[in-house]
């Protein structure tokens, strides 16, 4: 006789509206600054508002929705300053991840690491290099830079709270035209540094490539903002 295993949970109706949800707002096609409409929502995905409302509040936890009183819930949108603090945030810490990775990885971990690259190549050549969309967690690139530092803190700092918020707006910068080519090229050149254990050289082009990254995506926000003036 099998004994199942209690703590482990099949997923709820709201686990699997929050994961299309997440993936929904991180791609942009529930846009950032819209409103979240309950009824039309719960009949695109054929559920009740409870395990609807779960979800938003798991988004909210995730700091990719506001609740609001009276207002309802809007999918996050920064201002160019919030941006900018975010930017400069992961151009800090991102850049010393990359240089303890240069210091602390193993050989399995680059190894794992180019794999992905080699996938992720794959996918943007599939869409005909206008996209670079990374999927979370083990499959995002940054994410498993992070984890080769070691450091647990700087761990619970970039892939914790902001992580997702970061996820979307990469997400916003690297579709823009050019961009997801010249990312794949910078990630390479990222990790065969951290390859050479050029700890030096690895933290310069990570905060190089986030530079670029922000740039793009200020530029872009300007140049909506014009549009809409």
């Amino acid at each position: 006789m099998e004994i199942k295993n209690l703590a482990e949970k099949s997923p709820t109706i709201a686990d699997e509206v929050f994961l299309r949800m997440k993936t929904a707002i991180v791609k942009g096609e529930i846009s950032p600054g819209s409103k979240i409409n309950e009824p039309q929502l719960a009949k695109l995905y054929g559920i009740s508002r409870g395990p609807l409302r779960e979800a938003i509040r798991r988004l909210e936890g995730c700091k990719l929705v506001e609740l609001k009183p009276n207002a309802g819930a809007r999918v996050i949108s920064l201002t160019a300053e919030q941006l900018l603090e975010i930017y400069e945030i992961r151009e800090s810490l991102e850049g010393l991840s990359c240089r303890l990775a240069a210091e602390r990885s193993t050989v399995e971990q680059i190894q794992t690491l180019r794999q992905l690259l080699n996938e992720h190549e794959s996918t943007i050549r599939s869409e005909k290099g206008r996209i670079y969309y990374q999927h979370e967690g083990q499959w995002d690139y940054h994410y498993q830079i992070v984890q080769m530092s070691g450091n647990k803190r700087l761990f619970d700092l970039l892939c914790g709270e902001l992580y997702h918020v970061m996820r979307l707006y990469r997400v916003r910068a690297s579709n823009s035209p050019k961009r997801p080519g010249q990312a794949f090229k910078e990630h390479n050149q990222i990790l065969d540094a951290i390859e050479a254990r050029d700890g030096e050289l690895a933290e310069l082009l990570m905060k190089r490539h986030i530079s670029g990254a922000k740039a793009e995506l200020l530029s872009r926000m300007e140049r909506v903002d014009n549009e809409t003036h």
